[in-house]
């Protein structure tokens, strides 16, 4: 396993700024985020110009992008075209969405396969992020989208099983299917304290990831919306010598 950055932890900057922020705190390895919604970075930017872009990275930071993540629903024409991207940056992980709550089942299934067939045809893998108000709120409903869509796996975002509908429900489950985490401290009433002080059981977090063979990416993603008088730069520094430390 390795320790990564979300350039999600300085969304509320410029992407360029954010690649140099993570840097200077010693983070080398990066995931990509991104939200139409936001002038962070915006999917239909990366994908006008695939190339262009990969330039543009490089030019901006010796970091190694190691994943992608889609904070929304992007089209099927739209994601092939970030495959594209995930090939050039030679990096294997995209996590899109799940499904609102309320969505049928079968109607996430025939989503999620549709995913699969485009990403695997070029060696990609796809996860679908454990969030609330989405399919994944529920680890049991997790597990079985993946049960029914081999192929396709897990991003674990542990806080939302800690501050949830449900607080503090046993996750255990989802451990065999995850492909891709994100890790911040968190509270029950709370989804983002500081290092230290939320109940977030790194550790067994990380045994639980070995137990089952994974050997990826701890990605850190801090939420910038969330910050209040949290100091980010110190919290991502503790994060990564606590992760590191771990490991």
């Amino acid at each position: 396993m390795f320790v990564a950055a979300s350039t999600r932890c300085f969304s509320d900057r410029p992407f360029e700024d954010a690649c140099e922020q993570l840097a200077e705190l010693q983070y080398d390895k990066v995931e990509l985020w991104l939200d139409e919604t936001q002038d962070h970075l915006k999917p239909s930017h990366v994908i006008a110009d695939p190339e262009s872009f990969c330039a543009r990275f490089r030019d901006v930071t010796r970091m190694t992008p190691i994943a992608i993540n889609l904070e929304n629903e992007v089209s099927l024409e739209d994601f092939q075209a970030l495959v594209r991207v995930a090939q050039l940056f030679r990096l294997t992980q995209i996590t899109i969405p799940a499904s609102p709550l309320g969505t049928p089942f079968n109607a996430e299934i025939d989503r999620l396969r549709a995913h699969h067939r485009i990403a695997s045809a070029d060696g990609v893998h796809v996860s679908i992020k454990t969030k609330t108000g989405h399919l994944t709120e529920d680890p049991h409903t997790a597990v079985e989208l993946c049960q029914a869509t081999p192929g396709v796996g897990i991003t674990l975002d542990p806080s939302y099983y800690i501050c949830g509908p449900v607080p503090n429900q046993s996750y255990d489950q989802v451990f065999p299917y995850v492909f891709h985490t994100h890790l911040r401290d968190t509270l029950p009433d709370n989804l983002q304290v500081r290092i230290g002080l939320g109940e977030i059981d790194y550790s067994r977090i990380i045994s639980q990831l070995q137990r089952n063979n994974y050997n990826l990416a701890l990605s850190v993603e801090i939420l910038p919306e969330r910050l209040g008088d949290i100091d980010r730069a110190v919290e991502m520094r503790k994060m990564r010598l606590l992760l590191e430390s771990l490991l």
